[in-house]
């Protein structure tokens, strides 16, 4: 595969086209395989409550964990939403933090954005806006957030560590960070590794388990810790949701 902008270029290209389309991401072209209908959200995590509560049209099937679920979201609380898509964990955060909470949703893909911004006004969800952005740099202050999730999306980034550093550095002191996100148990073979269909897909971009965690913790994260882990899909792939917390003395 080319260079990271390439590869940028096209995430933004194929994610845009499942925005527009409106479908999940059977066909290859995306992460999580389920499908709007919400068939799939028990089996990454999500509640019968949680999928009922999701608006018509944010459920693009691109997810691999539900980040809210070891989140533990308190009303009143700043949520910052990593490739926030169409919208499904910004509008579930909503829900938890209240009217006197705040939801941010970044995206790099305009489509998506457009989407998730028609879903918040057909919603009436005036406590979540969504910006413009790439995760590795974050169109929010420094110190700004209490809690960041993301959902299967930091492995599409070639920047992993620097991912972290932004998600760090936009937490306040006693924040946490929960993502939910695919890991390699073992090196995947060549002709994968080079796909550009498997990177979109959320496979060629994925990272070895020690070495995600290390990443998180070298961007100075505390109490690094995988809550949840299941297979998905063919080995070595594992779907995790990992917390951390950044120290109340930085």
């Amino acid at each position: 595969m080319s260079g990271t902008t390439d590869i940028r270029a096209t995430v933004r290209q194929k994610y845009g086209e499942l925005a527009e389309a409106g479908g999940g991401c059977c066909s290859g072209s995306g992460c999580g395989c389920g499908d709007a209908a919400g068939n799939v959200l028990s089996a990454i995590g999500y509640t019968p409550e949680q999928a009922a509560a999701i608006p018509e049209g944010a459920n693009l099937g691109l997810g691999c964990g539900n980040p809210l679920g070891h989140a533990e979201a308190k009303p009143g609380e700043t949520v910052l939403d990593l490739g926030s898509g169409a919208g499904i964990d910004a509008f579930l955060a909503a829900r938890e933090v209240g009217a006197r909470g705040h939801v941010i949703g970044v995206d790099m893909t305009p489509a998506m954005l457009d989407r998730a911004r028609r879903n918040a006004a057909e919603g009436g969800y005036a406590n979540v806006e969504f910006r413009l952005g790439e995760i590795e740099h974050l169109p929010v202050a420094d110190g700004a957030v209490d809690l960041i999730i993301s959902n299967c999306v930091v492995n599409l980034s070639q920047q992993k560590d620097q991912v972290f550093r932004e998600a760090y550095r936009a937490l306040k002191p006693g924040g946490r960070m929960l993502v939910s996100d695919l890991v390699l148990e073992a090196p995947l073979p060549k002709e994968i590794k080079e796909s550009v269909e498997a990177y979109v897909g959320c496979i060629a971009g994925a990272s070895m388990k020690e070495d995600y965690l290390r990443l998180i913790s070298e961007a100075g994260f505390e109490n690094v810790e995988i809550v949840r882990s299941g297979a998905y899909g063919d080995a070595p792939v594992t779907s995790v949701q990992v917390r951390a917390v950044k120290s109340v003395t930085r």
